[in-house]
């Protein structure tokens, strides 16, 4: 409750001018006074769409509706070239980076996982064991995420009164979107296929969470065919597969991993939007003047992680399915709150899954890069320098992690020894360049180091990043990986829609993390704690 101040006739004739306009700046600054002025959004939608890309996007528009993506298209602020101002985004760094305004080297969030130092063993970017899960056996926490996001600064400006809340299919998608002082973070299970979230943000499920949908969603799979939306979609092929394809259909009652390759399919987005429209109609999202904020994630992925060649409709109907559920979302919202008093902003996490064709029948130069066997070969040639010992104590990935203890004790400098390290790996068969810890904070700036300074973090990344060449595979037994090493530009966009914002293409290159400030600036609150790119408009 905003206190009023009242004057008496012979004081008011009395007070400066200056006083007065002190006085209603004042007044006017709180998030009620600003929305009552004008030009705020009563609600803010932060949509995130894992592997969304743009060819893809424009090669299926003759099988959408009018209202998901052809609308953003032609109604949209559209910046038709936007990417990561860091190297190699996931699914964990984007929805880090899009909501706090900048990079792994600042929030934390290396990656989906890294390792502890102490142990040796890997940590996911959002486990916490303090915090025990909600129809989860997980235990998670945004402790690891070191900065503000956009939601913990409108928390801070409106004193708390601001709602934000966060949906995703993975726990690290909804954990990460909505920040440390969210009021609820929701994502599926990968175990039991519930909804579920961590006692972090709240004792206990909202009862519309875990009653929606009526039945569980592990009942209702059990009589759930994934097949094309409708006929168009069965026929219509963009994709060089050799012609067209026989209609697909997948089931999710069987196998202990169902609902993680349901999470990986066309239907998950509309149990997405369900989610996402269960919490705006059973909260008082948007009923006030004060703004708030929803954060939604959606999946343009493959299904099962599969390339396009092996399940081409299934990539098409995917689309469609998404084109469906973001209909559906932006029209709740402006029937809740109003057309024109919702900002709607999608973007892409910039990343797809690497093919895995065999690149050598077709003569294309390739290779298989084992990072354990490359730590060996180092850590023999460190020891016939310095004397024997375990120098590189664990990898992961292609990050070498080396033992500070073992340096300490043997009085090596270890800017000399990193020195050695990258001239020695360079050396190596599918090798492209090799990144130490010496060169990324204190070397010359480039773009190229500047994308990976950006990726990197002093706390959790390793001692040495490898960067392996294109078109080599890279494998490390240990963590079970194998994957192709790419550097294709993946194209997406950023659109803006709704507050504030006019129909217009923009080609300019922009960086992802111009959207925390720009949602920022159309709050009329801080940007988050560590953000330093202006606002977009």
């Amino acid at each position: 409750m905003k206190k009023s101040f009242i004057h008496p006739p012979y004081a008011a004739a009395r007070l400066p001018l200056f006083w007065s306009l002190l006085t209603a700046m004042s007044v006017l600054s709180t998030p009620e006074a600003c929305a009552a002025a004008g030009g705020v959004p009563r609600v803010v939608v932060n949509i995130l769409v894992d592997q969304l890309r743009t060819d893809y996007l424009n090669a299926f528009m003759p099988l959408y509706g009018q209202e998901g993506f052809v609308r953003l298209l032609n109604e949209g602020r559209v910046y038709t070239q936007a990417e990561y101002p860091n190297y190699r985004p996931d699914r964990a760094s984007a929805p880090a980076t899009v909501a706090t305004g900048t990079t792994p080297y600042d929030h934390g969030i290396v990656g989906l996982r890294w390792l502890d130092r102490e142990t040796l063993r890997p940590v996911c970017c959002v486990d916490d064991k303090r915090f025990a899960g909600l129809q989860t056996a997980d235990a998670s926490a945004p402790t690891y995420l070191g900065v503000s996001t956009v939601g913990d600064e409108l928390k801070v400006a409106s004193e708390g009164k601001a709602l934000v809340y966060a949906v995703a299919p993975t726990r690290e998608g909804a954990i990460l979107s909505a920040g440390h002082a969210a009021d609820g973070a929701f994502w599926i299970d990968d175990q039991t296929g519930r909804w579920c979230s961590t006692n972090y943000y709240s004792p206990a499920l909202p009862t519309w969470i875990s009653l929606m949908g009526g039945k569980p969603l592990a009942e209702r799979l059990k009589s759930l065919t994934w097949e094309p939306s409708n006929d168009l979609v069965g026929n219509f092929s963009y994709f060089l597969s050799g012609g067209m394809k026989k209609p697909f259909a997948h089931k999710f009652n069987k196998g202990e991993k169902r609902f993680v390759a349901y999470k990986t399919s066309g239907p998950v987005n509309e149990e997405i939007a369900h989610a996402a429209l269960a919490c705006l109609n059973n909260t008082m999202m948007g009923a006030d003047d004060v703004p708030d904020y929803l954060a939604v994630t959606f999946y343009a992925g493959n299904f099962e992680h599969r390339t396009v060649s092996d399940a081409p409709l299934e990539q098409q109907d995917t689309y469609v399915r998404l084109d469906f559920a973001l209909a559906q979302l932006i029209k709740t919202v402006e029937h809740k709150v109003g057309k024109g008093n919702a900002l709607f902003v999608l973007t892409s996490t910039g990343y797809t899954d690497e093919e895995t064709a065999d690149l050598s029948k077709y003569r294309i130069p390739t290779g298989t890069f084992d990072v354990e066997r490359a730590a060996g070969l180092l850590n023999m040639y460190l020891s016939a320098v310095y004397g024997q010992g375990k120098f590189v104590e664990a990898t992961l990935g292609t990050q070498l992690y080396l033992n500070h203890k073992l340096v300490e004790e043997k009085q090596i400098n270890l800017a000399e020894m990193l020195e050695r390290v990258q001239d020695f790996l360079l050396q190596l068969s599918g090798v492209k360049d090799v990144y130490t810890t010496t060169r990324l904070m204190q070397g010359a700036w480039t773009p190229g180091i500047s994308r990976m300074r950006g990726g990197y973090n002093p706390r959790y990344s390793g001692d040495v990043l490898i960067e392996v060449a294109p078109g080599w595979h890279y494998v490390n037994n240990s963590m079970r990986e194998d994957q192709l090493a790419r550097e294709s530009y993946v194209p997406f966009p950023i659109i803006f829609m709704g507050t504030g914002c006019e129909a217009e293409t923009v080609a300019t290159p922009v960086t992802i993390d111009c959207i925390a400030p720009t949602l920022s600036k159309a709050m009329r609150i801080r940007a988050p704690n560590a953000c330093r790119t202006a606002p977009l408009f």
